[in-house]
């Protein structure tokens, strides 16, 4: 017979399987069984004997994609090969492939616990985000539709989020590619999914007073309060506040060094040396008010579900719900973000006249220069003046006294 999609959709099942065959079709047909299952079929013969393939099921796999199929399968016997062995060969190797899962896991173990001080969060918005989704999907056949699609989830609720998935899942199919695991990304030229917000915000003297009085009114947990405090004091980086050790503290001295492998940027540097922060007066009085808190434990701010410390997100999420437009207890201050205080305390001491050099030695900036390649001065006295000074600014602001001189 000749198949069309009319005829075939007329075709109705019997009581017992049976087959019917192409005129002319070398071997091409279509099975349907009692249950009205149809399937396209190759009947051919190797090495002497009968042999049958199925190429597919319709109306899943269309009659135009089955001759098309039962051709590759002609050109393979046609080189002396089994057709049927080299399909079987195909699916074990498909069943075998990496999922998503896998992928994520290896980038995670091979990739970025190795080079990445916040690869917690690239896992943690991975398995969020990514793979409840498609986590069970062949890597190799992820389209690039299926990452558009979990991106406009989260983009409606997140923004933010959104464009930190798609960086994130990027990493992962490249990461894939560089290991032959996959032959391309999905992804490729892919653009971020929301506009990235402008990153000049910064809190000027009255939003600070607002924003620091108005911590303690709130029903943030006090450890996240001291947290967020202890962020604009230092200008440090929100996981080297939040995963600080008391080891790195000397406060007898009035010093915290952050060790190497903590410093976020260590991997873009060829030497890496531990960051010295002097702490201010500002900076000794919140670690005592942190230290009763925290007790005994190793960390400053302790989880009270695990025994490790508590993750940086989780600042973040605090500071959210107090300056949430919709909560009526909210912080006065327009929204901003943890990063924006590192902003704000940069802008703060720009503002009282300590030199942008001195200032890049405190945020632990990189300088790729050929002067700063060549010195190999501390700055610890220059880092020392300017906290104290910045201290003493944020003391002023808040008290709404003028700024005490040393």
């Amino acid at each position: 017979m000749k198949f069309t999609d009319s005829s075939i959709r007329a075709i109705k099942p019997k009581a017992e399987r049976f087959e019917l065959w192409e005129t002319n079709g070398k071997g091409f047909g279509l099975r349907v069984s009692p249950a009205g299952k149809k399937s396209w079929i190759y009947m051919f013969r190797f090495d002497g004997r009968a042999r049958r393939m199925t190429l597919g099921e319709y109306p899943g796999m269309t009659l135009a994609e089955a001759h098309e199929e039962h051709a590759k399968a002609k050109k393979i016997l046609s080189k002396g090969n089994d057709p049927g062995e080299q399909k079987l060969i195909k699916k074990a190797a498909h069943r075998s492939a990496f999922t998503v899962a896998d992928l994520v896991d290896e980038y995670l173990e091979r990739w970025a616990k190795k080079r990445k001080v916040t690869w917690q969060e690239d896992e943690r918005c991975l398995y969020k985000e990514v793979i409840p989704k498609i986590g069970r999907k062949k890597a190799k056949d992820v389209k690039r539709r299926d990452i558009v699609e979990i991106l406009d989830d989260i983009v409606d609720r997140a923004p933010a989020m959104a464009n930190r998935v798609k960086n994130v899942v990027t990493k992962v199919f490249n990461f894939g590619v560089d290991r032959d695991i996959i032959n391309g990304s999905p992804i490729a030229n892919l653009s971020l999914p929301a506009e990235k917000g402008e990153k000049d915000r910064a809190l000027d003297d009255s939003e600070i007073k607002t924003f620091w009085r108005g911590l303690g009114e709130s029903d943030m947990d006090p450890l996240n309060q001291l947290a967020l405090k202890l962020l604009l004091v230092t200008a440090q980086r929100r996981s080297e506040v939040v995963k600080a050790e008391w080891q790195e503290f000397n406060l007898k001295k009035g010093i915290w060094e952050i060790p190497v492998e903590r410093i976020k940027t260590r991997k873009k540097r060829k030497k890496v040396t531990p960051h010295v922060v002097p702490l201010s007066d500002l900076a000794l009085y919140l670690l005592e008010e942190i230290k009763e808190l925290s007790g005994d434990s190793p960390y400053l701010f302790p989880s009270q579900r695990t025994e490790r410390h508590i993750e940086p997100a989780a600042v973040t999420r605090a500071l959210r719900k107090v300056i949430d437009e919709d909560k009526k207890d909210r912080i006065g201050v327009e929204h901003f973000t943890v990063h924006d205080l590192r902003r704000t305390a940069t802008t703060g001491m720009a503002s009282i006249g300590i030199p942008r050099l001195n200032i890049s030695r405190v945020l632990n900036h990189d300088d790729e220069s050929m002067t700063g390649i060549y010195d190999k001065y501390s700055y610890l006295a220059e880092k020392k003046d300017a906290l104290e000074k910045w201290g003493r600014k944020l003391e002023s602001i808040i008290k709404g006294k003028p700024a005490r001189k040393k």
